[in-house]
């Protein structure tokens, strides 16, 4: 990339325009015959350039010619339906163009002779639209743009977001909406590199994480903040750590919104919390969420399930009891399902072993006055459409077993609310299947 080349060129282009007055971008207003000479050479420009252009207005600049090989060069800008404008310099060999962000200004910031005029190009950022959200940024609403420069194939520009954030954009040169385009986070480049952004500063590149850090499972008042990275499919990671001790990678898609928050403890991609640190202080927060969720659970290991933004899902063995359990947290509170019933919400247990908690099931018959079973073994039916959820239980003196139906609200605690034995539950998803139940029945 040259990233000064495209100042030296509109620079020498302008030096040959004469008189440079009658081009200059603050015109009154631009000649008909201009006009008509632009909008009739159009076609023939686009095509033998290879422009990604739908002709919306057109006008001839003016013809120069090169001192040395006094080859003559004709000047044209056209505005271009959903695109960027373009200034097209056509010589008998070749048809080339720049944007109109490339020609607005030259190496000193002062406005060139190639300055775009026409109406439609009042706004060379708006052209820019299309590119950055097929580039990765569907979300940005662009404040303000400028061209970084162009290589043989690639072109380069900036833009600043209304949300704070900016990226850097590639595309091909000059720009066409049907090659490939990408639109990188300004946070990807160092501030003193070759390619840099100046619209947005560090500070505003990196606010985006304190505001993806608002959805973690657990209040996080942002200490710290880095860019981490781009995914394979194109989500930005972050990572914060939290004044409460805790720290994320947070997975931005590409809509710009959180998709998911992961907690170091879980993660390899944390530099700015210490895991193992963090992890004592989980369990320590894990325990009492517990507690308050009405399972007196010190908490000694912990794993994590999948879960949506706003959920902190794990699998918790205690300290002071031999029975797991399912912890489902929120940054208000949660709920806690032991290894018996999780499975109705679609958890299963695998750091206790399952009979550890089936006293609870046990409990939950004689809750519905049968109290002769002690339970010996179950199996999670499931849960119907109306949320009602069924357990099936076999008893450790031999009898024929029973049919637990439960209230199982989503997300919510499950409570126990009728009984059958299983020769009446035959049409509850086939019956019991057990194989002390099937040979009773």
């Amino acid at each position: 990339m040259r990233p000064i080349g495209i100042g030296l060129a509109i620079a020498l282009i302008a030096a040959v325009l004469a008189p440079a007055s009658s081009f200059a971008a603050s015109a009154p207003s631009i000649p008909k015959e201009s006009l008509d000479k632009g909008k009739k050479d159009a076609p023939g420009l686009v095509t033998s350039g290879g422009f990604d252009c739908q002709v919306a207005n057109a006008r001839f600049i003016g013809d120069s010619a090169d001192p040395k090989t006094k080859q003559k060069q004709s000047f044209y800008e056209l505005a271009c339906t959903g695109n960027e404008g373009l200034i097209v310099a056509k010589t008998a060999a070749a048809t080339t163009a720049y944007t109109c962000l490339e020609t607005a200004e030259g190496p000193d910031g002062k406005p060139t002779n190639l300055a775009c005029q026409l109406p439609e190009n009042k706004d060379p950022k708006a052209g820019l639209a299309g590119y950055v959200s097929k580039g990765g940024a569907p979300t940005c609403t662009i404040d303000k743009a400028r061209a970084l420069g162009h290589s043989d194939t690639n072109t380069f520009f900036e833009v600043a977001c209304h949300d704070g954030s900016g990226y850097i954009v590639k595309t091909s040169a000059p720009p066409r909406l049907d090659k490939e385009v990408e639109a990188n986070p300004c946070v990807m480049y160092d501030p003193g590199g070759n390619v840099n952004c100046k619209l947005t500063d560090r500070a505003a590149q990196l606010a985006v994480a304190d505001k993806l850090a608002a959805g973690t499972p657990t209040p996080c008042t942002v200490k710290d903040r880095r860019y981490v990275g781009i995914s394979q499919s194109h989500e930005v990671l972050w990572e914060v750590s939290c004044q409460q001790g805790k720290g994320y990678v947070l997975v931005q898609a590409t809509t710009g919104a959180l998709d998911k928050a992961v907690d170091c403890v879980n993660s390899d991609l944390c530099q700015l919390t210490d895991a193992r640190e963090a992890k004592t202080e989980q369990a320590g927060l894990y325990s009492k969420l517990a507690k308050k969720a009405g399972f007196d659970c010190d908490v000694k290991s912990y794993e994590p399930f999948p879960a949506s933004a706003g959920l902190d899902v794990v699998e918790m063995t205690c300290n002071n009891r031999p029975d797991g359990a399912v912890g489902v947290f929120t940054a208000t509170g949660g709920f806690v399902y032991d290894c018996a019933h999780s499975e109705l919400e679609g958890y299963r247990c695998s750091m206790s072993k399952p009979d550890a908690a089936i006293a609870s099931l046990t409990a939950d018959l004689k809750k519905l006055n049968k109290t002769t079973c002690t339970v010996s073994s179950s199996r999670a039916v499931g849960v119907t459409s109306d949320r009602k959820g069924y357990i099936e239980v076999e008893c450790s003196d031999g009898l024929p077993g029973f049919m637990i139906e439960y209230n199982a609200p989503l997300k919510d605690a499950l409570t126990p609310i009728n009984v059958l034995p299983c020769s009446l539950a035959s049409g509850i998803a086939g019956g019991c299947k057990l194989p002390q139940n099937v040979k009773k029945s």
